[in-house]
C-alpha cells in the first residue's frame, strides 16, 4: 500500500486528501517508480479549482517528479530497475509515493542533478526552453519583458536569459522579490503594485517596447502587455496565474503595431520523443554548466499539499517549490 493526494471535487486546497490507494504493476510501454521529490505548479492549482479539466474523477494531481524506477513493464526499452528519472509532462498522478508512468514521458537524470532539483526544473525549465527557443526565439542584445521574474519559471528565465546575452525587464510583486529577479540577472524590474509596467517599460526602451514578452499571469497583464510590445513583436501568454484572458476581438492587434498572440503549451512541445530529448538536454546542460542555478526556495512532505497550494496562490513563494516524499 503507498499513498498519494486525491481529488474527489474540485475546490480549494482543502479538496487535496492524503489517501491509501493502490499502485498496479506496469504494461507495456511503462514503469513503475518511487518518487523522491515531486514538484508544484501553478498548473497543479488549474486542474484543482477545475480551471482545466481532469481526465478522470477522483484524481491524483501533479505532472513533475524525480525518484528511481522500481518495476518495468513487457517490452520497455532504455529504462530499468534501479534507474535515476525524472519527469515534466506526465499524465497526472506525480503526487504520489508511487506511480506507474508510460516511458515516453521520461528522461534519465544526468550525474550531477539531484531529485529536488529535478523535480523543480524539469517542467519549469523546460517551459523556459520552449519559450526562449522556439515561441519566441531570442538574441543577444535584445530586451524582453517577463512577468512574474521571481517566481520557478520567472528565476530559470532569468538565468538563462542573461546567459544568453538578453537584458530582461521582469515584473514582481514586492521590493523583496525585485532583488530577487535581479540576483538572478534580470536587469531591470518593475513592482507592478505600485509601478505602472507599461509606463516602465516604454521608460526603459526609449518608447520602442520590446519584441517578446513572456506573460503567465494572464487576465491582470494580458492588455498591458500587448501595449508593451514594439511592432510585430509577440505575446506568449502561457498561464492564467490571475485567471484565464477574456476574449478579445483580434482586430484591435493591428493598431498596437501588428502584432501577434500566441498561447504555447509544454504538453504540444513534448509530445514528440526527440523534442523532449532536446529540451530536455539543453536544460541538464545549461544547469550543469552552472549558468542556470536551480532555486528550491520551499519544501513541504507530500501529505502538506493543501498548505503548499495555500502558500502559493497567496504568492507568499518564491522560486520552486518540491515536495519530498
Amino acid at each position: 500500500m503507498t499513498h498519494a493526494i486525491v481529488v474527489h471535487e474540485t475546490g480549494g486546497p482543502e479538496v487535496l486528501q492524503w489517501e491509501a490507494v493502490e499502485v498496479g504493476d506496469p504494461g507495456e510501454g511503462e514503469v513503475r517508480i518511487r518518487h523522491n521529490a515531486v514538484g508544484l505548479n501553478y498548473i497543479d492549482v488549474y486542474f484543482r479549482t477545475g480551471l482545466y479539466p481532469a481526465p478522470h474523477s477522483p484524481f491524483t494531481p501533479g505532472f513533475e517528479g524525480a525518484g528511481v524506477v522500481e518495476a518495468v513493464g513487457p517490452d520497455v526499452t532504455g529504462f530499468a530497475e534501479g534507474d535515476r528519472v525524472c519527469y515534466g509532462t506526465s499524465p497526472p498522478g506525480a503526487y504520489a509515493e508511487r506511480r506507474v508512468i508510460p516511458v515516453s514521458h521520461l528522461v534519465k537524470m544526468p550525474d550531477g542533478i539531484d531529485d529536488r532539483s529535478a523535480a523543480a526544473m524539469m517542467l519549469q525549465g523546460m517551459t523556459v526552453e520552449y519559450l526562449i527557443m522556439h515561441t519566441c526565439p531570442v538574441k543577444a542584445g535584445q530586451t524582453v519583458l517577463f512577468h512574474a521574474a521571481a517566481g520557478g519559471v520567472g528565476l530559470i528565465a532569468c538565468q538563462w536569459l542573461n546567459h544568453l546575452g538578453v537584458e530582461v525587464i521582469g515584473t514582481v510583486g514586492s521590493d523583496e522579490k525585485a532583488e530577487l529577479a535581479k540576483a538572478h540577472g534580470a536587469a531591470h524590474t518593475i513592482n507592478y503594485r505600485t509601478e505602472d509596467f507599461v509606463a516602465r517599460v516604454k521608460e526603459i526602451t526609449d518608447g520602442k517596447g520590446v519584441p517578446w514578452v513572456y506573460d503567465s499571469v494572464g487576465k491582470d497583464t494580458f492588455m498591458g502587455s500587448l501595449d508593451c510590445l514594439a511592432p510585430f513583436g509577440t505575446l506568449a501568454t502561457f498561464g492564467n496565474a490571475s485567471g484565464p484572458v477574456d476574449p478579445i476581438n483580434p482586430a484591435i492587434l493591428g493598431p498596437k503595431g501588428s502584432v501577434y498572440v500566441t498561447r504555447p503549451t509544454l504538453f504540444t512541445h513534448a509530445s514528440v520523443r526527440t523534442r523532449l530529448e532536446e529540451m530536455a538536454g539543453n536544460l541538464f546542460d545549461v544547469v550543469l554548466s552552472g549558468a542556470v542555478k536551480i532555486e528550491v526556495n520551499q519544501t513541504y512532505p507530500l501529505k502538506d499539499a493543501a498548505q503548499a497550494h495555500a502558500d502559493l496562490e497567496g504568492r507568499r513563494t518564491t522560486g520552486s517549490t518540491v515536495y519530498t516524499v
